[in-house]
């Protein structure tokens, strides 16, 4: 089991990258999933965009993300005035246009989703994806694991992961990863018993 999503350069491990942050460039021998963060929704601009979709193409991007919906962003200092339902249209808006390069790229979807489940649910009924989707860094309860999981999602569990819901997902929909975390991965698959 490698590293699904991670922060930081390592072996076996699947390390996002983000156009908006800064000029990224792709290092030989690594893998990636790059991404738009909802945080960034308003930083985005064409550069970033045309960037993220070279990148993606790219044999040793794995996936693409992460993205997704953040519905706790305006608690963010630098999050600009804007309604919830303005961040909202936003944000599913940049998630669309990451789901259209999943799909025409056949790669898995990278999804960090905050306060917006029920959101994320609907996206995904109504868009109908081929390819996988991740949900990355899962920290709910069971009940919303199973949810999620009778809906097609696969989860992806951290070091702060709770283990009830590690173990009612099935083997088959669930990854783990270390994120921002410089702990083993060993030691969260042992933590989380995954």
């Amino acid at each position: 089991m490698i590293d699904c999503h991670t922060h930081h350069h390592r072996a076996n491990a699947v390390i996002d990258i983000d156009p908006v942050d800064s000029l990224v460039h792709l290092r030989r021998g690594f893998l990636y999933s790059v991404g738009i963060h909802p945080w960034n929704v308003f930083r985005v601009d064409d550069r970033a965009l045309r960037l993220l979709c070279a990148l993606a193409a790219e044999p040793q991007v794995l996936a693409v993300g992460e993205c997704g919906i953040d519905l706790k962003i305006r608690d963010r200092l630098d999050c600009p005035i804007a309604t919830a339902s303005e961040i909202l249209a936003r944000q599913t808006s940049l998630l669309e246009f990451h789901f259209d390069l999943s799909e025409s790229l056949r790669k898995p979807l990278i999804l960090h989703i905050v306060k917006a489940f029920s959101e994320i649910i609907n996206l995904r009924r109504i868009w109908k994806p081929s390819q996988p989707w991740i949900i990355h860094g899962f920290r709910g309860k069971p009940q919303l694991a199973s949810e999620l999981v009778r809906h097609g999602f696969h989860l992806s569990f951290g070091a702060y992961a709770n283990p009830d819901s590690v173990a009612a997902t099935p083997s088959s929909r669930a990854l783990v990863e270390t994120d921002e975390s410089l702990l083993p991965l060993t030691l969260i698959r042992r933590r989380i018993g995954l």
